[in-house]
């Protein structure tokens, strides 16, 4: 009679782990926005509802800023959206978008486009194409030799009803240019960004002086204290190491319930 009971006192707290640890992987990367002066030079503000996850084939998950090389991130990557609750739909349609930040400290009123796909949506936490309209194609980085650490940011936005591109950018297979990103958001009605992430990318050695900037701190994010397990490996992004850790806390914790129900039924 008590078996049930017992199961779920095991299977909440994991539940509330899971959550815990979007909350804490959301606060972590709106903290490298803001180190990493993506906020306010590319976005005035950054309050994302959802985690942004990118994998490259042959790299895994990336962490927030991590450094790549163009090979690494030639082809198409999957992004995966994890909400931070119950709460935020994933529902209906989004744009996806990919812009070159360039270097911290430089002009953002005019940035490089290397992907944007109107009317994704998102399945089982997969961003999904497929009946999408590509107006940009991903296009993998390619900054200038010597020009620095350049900020790739792949960003997700809601797509209302009232969504209405500009002419220009309406029309599929338009190369990789520079654009106004704020202003396409802004003049198409684009909704806010639910979520987005980052990584950075150097060719050669760089000849210009780039803006220093701070390190995120796991100890300073106030979603620590919720769950210290899972910070140190939220903070510093998703990567393989976080990933094998999640996968380690389930395997243990599926162990525990197995146990728990053979001695459930011995006991009967």
């Amino acid at each position: 009679m008590f078996v049930v009971p017992v199961l779920f006192a095991f299977a909440i707290p994991f539940v509330a782990a899971q959550s815990n640890d979007t909350a804490v992987q959301i606060e972590a990367i709106e903290a490298h926005f803001t180190q990493a002066d993506l906020v306010p030079e590319l976005l005035a503000t950054f309050n994302p509802s959802a985690a942004l996850t990118i994998n490259f084939d042959g790299v895994g998950d990336v962490s927030p800023g991590q450094a790549l090389t163009q090979d690494q991130v030639a082809p198409t990557p999957t992004i995966t959206i994890m909400p931070a609750n119950s709460s935020v739909s994933l529902s209906g349609n989004f744009t996806i978008a990919m812009v070159d930040a360039d270097i911290v400290g430089a002009n953002e009123s005019n940035i490089t486009r290397h992907w944007l796909v109107n009317g994704v949506t998102v399945t089982n936490g997969q961003v999904s194409n497929s009946s999408a309209t590509a107006i940009t194609s991903y296009a993998g980085p390619a900054p200038a030799s010597g020009s620095g650490p350049h900020r790739y940011v792949v960003i997700l936005l809601q797509q209302p009803s009232s969504f209405s591109p500009p002419s220009d950018f309406s029309q599929p297979n338009i190369g990789v240019s520079q654009f106004d990103f704020n202003g396409y958001v802004k003049n198409s009605q684009l909704g806010p960004v639910v979520a987005a992430n980052y990584f950075t990318v150097e060719v050669g050695t760089s000849t210009v002086s780039v803006s220093a900037t701070s390190s995120v701190q796991s100890s300073t994010l106030a979603s620590v204290s919720v769950t210290k397990t899972s910070s140190s490996v939220a903070a510093t992004g998703t990567g393989k190491a976080g990933n094998a850790a999640s996968q380690a806390a389930k395997s243990g914790l599926t162990s525990i319930i197995l146990g728990v129900a053979a001695m459930a039924v011995v006991l009967m």
